[in-house]
């Protein structure tokens, strides 16, 4: 055990894997995450404590993978604590292992026809409706953003514990994060409807456009609720390359190549690089990340409530 430790010092903000813990002191709990979600590392993370407002709290916050509350934060079971970290804790897709979507991070998908839609509603709906007015879509983002909307009331604003112990909960959940599409291609109708994805999953979206869109789309985009810049290809690469890197790209358009000698190869920056399709269960998960959640649910074998009713309907949006 290591005592004394400084936040923000080296011990603090570089993960070590070694059999040995550093303590940092905290005057509360709100400062206590603060030090905690500084590193640039989130795989797992823990909290002991019978106060629901401090469970509460620090569920709401904690930038981890892996979320613990009243028990180890080691030994993740398959299906009931899909594994896998936040931030520089993942590379790539960052899908769990043992979680849903832990295959489609290892495969490729074709466009298709969206089959499963639900009604499109709010802003998406005005976003829709303003694609329309400008002449984008012939079905294909009528389909694709239903199918968004159809995804997010089947999985993705969906918590769900589906072991269902009884001693403890384990709570499966996405949430939104911060994604860059990067525009090579003057498909706006694709734009429109990856955009429209990053929306849904209540994403900040920012659009970094290489090429020249179609008058009055990047207004739309913007009004819609996306961040919209215009980099040429320097500007692009020099902003890849910097500290302040997406740690999400959606790509439309371009090449893998030339991303990753653009990147350099970054690992903590995941491509998202295939075809733009309808589902909107795969083009929304480049706008969320999962979050395991486990509880204990017992004192000394007698049942505990203090894990009940913590998890809203819904996740996203």
């Amino acid at each position: 055990m290591k005592t004394g430790v400084k936040r923000g010092s080296e011990y603090h903000r570089t993960e070590y894997f070694g059999p040995v813990l550093g303590l940092i002191e905290a005057d509360s709990l709100e400062e206590a995450i603060a030090i905690q979600n500084e590193t640039d590392y989130g795989l797992t993370a823990g909290l002991h404590s019978l106060e629901r407002t401090e469970v509460e709290t620090w569920i709401a916050a904690v930038e981890a993978g892996n979320a613990y509350v009243n028990r180890s934060t080691v030994g993740a079971v398959v299906r009931r604590q899909p594994f896998g970290g936040w931030k520089r804790s993942a590379v790539g897709a960052g899908t769990k292992a043992g979680g849903p979507n832990y295959l489609i991070g290892l495969t490729d998908w074709a466009p298709a026809p969206a089959t499963r839609t639900a009604p499109v509603t709010g802003a998406a709906a005005a976003l829709l409706a303003g694609a329309t007015a400008l002449g984008l879509d012939d079905g294909f983002l009528a389909r694709s953003l239903g199918s968004d909307a159809a995804a997010r009331a089947d999985e993705f604003g969906v918590a769900r514990d589906v072991s269902r112990l009884l001693a403890e909960k384990n709570v499966f959940r996405y949430l939104p994060v911060p994604a860059t599409v990067r525009v090579e291609s003057a498909d706006a109708a694709a734009v429109v409807r990856v955009v429209a994805a990053g929306l849904a999953a209540g994403a900040p979206v920012t659009v970094s456009l290489g090429v020249e869109l179609p008058a009055g789309v990047p207004a739309l985009l913007a009004e819609a609720g996306a961040r919209v810049v215009t980099q040429d290809a320097d500007a692009w690469t020099a902003t890849l390359r910097g500290p302040d890197a997406p740690h999400r790209v959606r790509l439309i358009g371009g090449s893998r190549t030339a991303f990753a000698e653009a990147s350099q190869g970054r690992p903590e920056v995941a491509l998202y690089a295939q075809p733009v399709v309808e589902a909107g269960r795969v083009e929304m998960l480049t706008f969320l990340r999962e979050q395991a959640v486990a509880i204990t649910a017992h004192r000394f074998g007698s049942p505990a409530s203090l894990a009940d009713g913590l998890f809203p309907p819904t996740a996203v949006g």
